[in-house]
């Protein structure tokens, strides 16, 4: 009985230090929610908990108890991140569009729990994280069938945001109709003008009128409000179920790997990536070069000759400036290195204007609407 007593009086003592070292840890937690609704960051990171728990079980000298120690550290992540989530539930995340955009698709994944803000445009999306209206705003950069989106780029070169997360959103466009429509009904369809391109081939094949609309919910909801059975929109499966319309074709877009890829917008850099970062990072530059012959492909040379691979450069005019351009460049490669710090020290010798944009990992969602990290292992509509 007196060893019965012993343990439970040591037992006690474990708690009550366990106790105040879970509100410290707690503290801490409360620490990094304020810095990641800084940057515009979600509340989860799978690549960082599966890191945790990685590092933590070594710790575990029994190989009997680690399994119970595994279990106990998820449950602490579950247990931080509803904390988390409840700091942050007054956390505003803009996007352009409607419920049932695939800007919303996109923001809802990474953004579970926040509040999302539909804007009326990009700008007024980017406009409303500059003036602090809303935390962050989720953005396309491009899709892989229909190119740039043209009007992000510019903001992303004029603006003040900076990119800390780009994630990949499959696009599946559906035919949307008046319920008891059939598909050998419809005659026009309506849609935003890149979802009509990345569709182009169906609706040929058809014969199907086509006419624009600034956005594919909005144009799901026109269909609806009219009530012309010849009618259909182009929009995604989850537009169907908001709006309550018929799905009279799946899959109607003409690549099956038609993808787009929203960009993260906050007010902050996530400095934090100067520890974390990874060779399997990505980054944007923006910049302008000098009037001089020879000058971009200086540029271009001081980026490969510190080992970056460009996945992309492209141009874009100046609209203050006539017959000027600016220029975009994403590269791989982890930039938060004294090698990235020497080179961006270099490019600003010899460009007018330089910005790096941001530094990221790429995630892709999943059909299920699940996030992976695009890695080596994980090989505007």
């Amino acid at each position: 009985m007196d060893d019965l007593v012993k343990k439970r009086k040591e037992i006690e003592e474990i708690d009550k230090a366990m106790a105040d070292l879970f509100e410290k840890r707690m503290e801490a937690s409360a620490a990094i929610a304020a810095y990641k609704k800084e940057h515009g960051l979600p509340v989860r990171d799978a690549s960082r908990e599966k890191l945790l728990l990685e590092k933590n079980r070594q710790y575990i000298e029994d190989p009997d108890h680690e399994e119970y120690y595994v279990s106990f550290l998820k449950n602490i992540v579950d247990l931080s991140s509803r904390y988390q989530h409840r700091l942050l539930s007054g956390m505003k995340i803009a996007y352009s569009g409607v419920e049932g955009s695939f800007a919303y698709i996109a923001a809802k994944t990474m953004f579970r729990d926040e509040t999302l803000v539909c804007m009326s445009g990009f700008e007024k999306a980017y406009k409303s994280v500059e003036n602090g209206e809303c935390d962050c705003a989720v953005l396309p950069l491009e899709n892989n069938y229909a190119g740039e989106v043209n009007t992000v780029m510019d903001l992303a070169f004029s603006g003040d945001l900076f990119v800390n997360k780009v994630i990949e959103l499959p696009v599946r466009h559906c035919l949307l109709g008046l319920p008891g429509s059939r598909r050998e009904d419809i005659r026009s369809v309506i849609s935003h003008p890149q979802a009509l391109l990345q569709c182009s081939d169906y609706i040929s094949r058809h014969g199907y009128e086509t006419h624009e609309y600034g956005n594919t919910a909005l144009a799901a909801m026109n269909v609806k409000e009219r009530g012309d059975n010849t009618l259909a929109a182009v929009a995604s499966r989850e537009t169907a179920e908001l709006m309550g319309l018929s799905i009279l074709d799946d899959n109607i877009q003409d690549s099956s790997g038609n993808t787009t890829r929203f960009a993260v917008f906050s007010r902050a850099m996530d400095r934090n990536r100067a520890s974390s970062g990874r060779d399997e990072d990505s980054f944007i530059l923006v910049f302008t070069v000098k009037n001089e012959a020879g000058a971009l492909a200086q540029t271009l040379n001081i980026i490969g000759a510190h080992g970056y691979n460009m996945k992309s450069l492209r141009s874009r005019p100046m609209k203050e400036l006539l017959w000027s351009y600016y220029f975009f460049i994403e590269a791989e490669g982890n930039i938060n290195t004294q090698n990235g710090r020497d080179m961006i020290n270099e490019l600003s010798a010899i460009c007018a204007r330089l910005k790096l944009v941001g530094s990221y990992q790429t995630y892709i969602i999943g059909n299920n609407g699940s996030c992976s990290e695009d890695t080596e292992e994980n090989d505007e509509s």
